[in-house]
């Protein structure tokens, strides 16, 4: 199987680079991992909804462009479902079990993801009722998947 996110933005950071290369390292001993970035729009400081909508719509098309029909596709949403890292170690191995090529995350920039793309959704995941970074973001969910990874296969990950 392979596992691919779809970013909106790059990371700048040298520290975030860091952190995404050691988790895709972790990750490349057990399924192929694809990062694709997409360019985000700029976000002026005057937000009305007529202005959100054009940037998500503008970053959905370029998203669009990566996902298939066969790939199940996971959206991080805010209003997504919650998990613990065992029950999302359990949901990511039922998937492998529907006999899926590719799994899709999809991480949205500063305003979110387009409704369009939230309606394909095969899951929509939540980390938290809290909003964080995109960057930031990109790490926590490669560290889940490590975890659930090692869950799943009952191997140590902390001592």
């Amino acid at each position: 199987m392979n596992i691919t996110l779809i970013c909106v933005g790059k990371l700048k950071e040298k520290y975030w680079q860091d952190a995404v290369l050691e988790y895709t390292k972790r990750i490349s001993r057990y399924f192929k991992i694809n990062i694709i970035e997409v360019l985000d729009e700029k976000t002026p400081d005057n937000l009305n909804d007529g202005v959100v909508k054009t940037i998500k719509k503008k970053e959905g098309e370029r998203i669009l462009k990566h996902i298939s029909e066969k790939d199940f596709l996971i959206c991080l949403d805010i209003k997504g479902k919650k998990y613990s890292s065992e029950t999302f170690s359990e949901t990511f191995s039922d998937i492998l079990n529907k006999s899926v090529s590719n799994m899709v995350f999809v991480i949205g920039g500063s305003v979110g993801i387009n409704d369009d793309i939230l309606k394909r959704a095969d899951l929509r995941l939540s980390f938290s009722d809290m909003t964080f970074p995109h960057q930031l973001m990109r790490v926590i969910l490669l560290e889940q998947i490590y975890r659930g990874i090692k869950i799943m296969k009952n191997e140590p990950y902390h001592k």
